[in-house]
């Protein structure tokens, strides 16, 4: 009796070896689960970086280098990030044309997938700004005043009051921002393409960004109405009074020498 009551099991023993199991498999998923999704995505990462070196080289080494270090026809690549990758190829500035004091937009010969494959391997070759998400350059929470505020302190010196663009010197131009996709708006502030400043977290905050954006889609929104009529490129009182002095005054004078001369006309007869 003594014999069999030795070999009884405790009545909590059946529980503490299914814990144990629950735990020794949670443990295992805990281990292997998450090493298999990264090793997913790192494999991914991988492959997008090989198929954009793949492109890099047919449409893009001939002017940045083979590494992208740049030559006496092209920039280094080298820490501009994805996001100076996804404005100039998403937007066609890039492959270029030919060369000139400015590269303008043009049709888009990449697809978006082969844009993120040559935006992953140029962010190999060194850290840069990243591509945006949506809730970055989205309209939910932007202030549309305080976006114009911003874009009249920052952007209107080259792009005027509405974003209608305007030229600068030497051949280049700021271009129009109607139309323009609000993710290439936010990457261009981002990286400062071209001849344009770049004005990064620490100058224009990520909101800051979203208001002017914002306040763009505003003023070039399809439902905008001017209430004066002819906008005259939307460069503001100026234009709209110079205007009226040079074609509204010229119109009277050409009114007066034609009554004056209708009139001696008639004396004479």
């Amino acid at each position: 009796m003594k014999k069999l009551s030795a070999r009884r099991r405790h009545p909590l023993a059946a529980l503490v070896v299914l814990l144990l199991a629950l735990a020794c498999t949670g443990g295992l998923y805990a281990v292997f689960a998450p090493a298999s999704k990264a090793q997913a995505d790192e494999t991914a990462q991988s492959l997008a970086i090989d198929e954009g070196k793949k492109l890099f080289a047919v449409g893009c080494a001939s002017c940045h280098g083979t590494g992208g270090q740049g030559s006496s026809d092209g920039p280094s690549l080298v820490g501009v990030g994805a996001a100076a990758v996804d404005f100039q190829v998403g937007t066609g500035r890039m492959p270029a044309q030919q060369p000139g004091a400015q590269v303008p937009r043009k049709k888009v010969i990449y697809t978006q997938a082969e844009i993120d494959q040559l935006a992953a391997y140029i962010s190999s070759l060194g850290a840069g700004p990243s591509i945006p998400t949506e809730a970055q350059y989205g309209p939910d929470g932007a202030d549309i005043a305080k976006g114009g505020e911003l874009f009249r302190d920052n952007c209107t010196q080259c792009h005027n009051f509405t974003g209608k663009g305007g030229a600068l010197t030497h051949g280049k131009f700021a271009p129009s921002l109607e139309g323009v996709d609000p993710k290439h708006i936010y990457e261009a502030m981002q990286t400062g393409p071209q001849n344009m400043p770049s004005f990064p977290d620490t100058t224009l905050s990520e909101q800051n960004k979203k208001d002017i954006i914002a306040y763009l889609n505003a003023v070039n929104g399809d439902d905008t109405v001017s209430p004066g009529g002819l906008e005259l490129g939307g460069l503001g009182p100026v234009s709209e009074g110079l205007f009226a002095w040079i074609f509204g005054l010229g119109a009277l004078i050409a009114v007066a020498v034609w009554v004056a001369a209708r009139t001696a006309k008639a004396k004479k007869s």
